[in-house]
């Protein structure tokens, strides 16, 4: 493991221990200014509906691809998680958050199994079959592509899988 990626292990740990700390790391990222953000309003009681998630936590199936730690500006992909599969099969590759306890327990960031429970429960309609992983730490020369072509294919299979809602997860 290279030094920038201890580095980033070790801040995480440092700022999970010292919250206070995050601050400066949160002021660092100021979100654009936009008045064309869209908005859905809810038109489907959750117990009709089909929900996915979209989780930046860095899941993955052990047999795909990690995402890239090494390149300072992250990493644009997404990764496919198929509900059907074990969530013992999950693992998590990300360098800016401490996950040990997401790693003992991947429904903290990835609560798949929770919403199987809403489903048997019929508190939701159906739960996709498809969800999707992001590395949230993505930055620099990777935005143009997060923005115009990864976030807009996974927009386009949750339309085409018509999916209702989204959860939307962090790291």
């Amino acid at each position: 493991m290279n030094f920038s990626r201890i580095k980033n292990r070790l801040i995480a740990k440092i700022i999970t221990k010292h919250p206070t700390l995050s601050k400066t790391f949160i002021d660092a990222y100021k979100p654009r200014e936009s008045d064309d953000i869209p908005w859905s309003p809810v038109s489907k009681p959750l117990s009709e509906s089909k929900i996915a998630i979209v989780t930046t936590s860095g899941v993955h199936f052990k047999d795909q691809k990690p995402f890239d730690m090494n390149d300072k500006d992250g990493d644009p992909t997404f990764r496919v998680i198929d509900s059907g599969r074990s969530t013992g099969d999950l693992m998590i590759t990300h360098d800016y958050y401490d996950h040990k306890d997401a790693d003992r327990d991947i429904n903290i960031v990835f609560p798949v199994e929770r919403l199987l429970e809403f489903q048997n429960e019929k508190v939701i309609g159906e739960l996709a079959n498809t969800h999707f992983s992001f590395m949230g730490h993505i930055d620099g020369i990777h935005i143009p592509t997060l923005i115009n072509d990864s976030a807009v294919e996974v927009a386009q299979r949750l339309r085409s899988d018509h999916v209702d809602y989204v959860l939307l997860t962090p790291g």
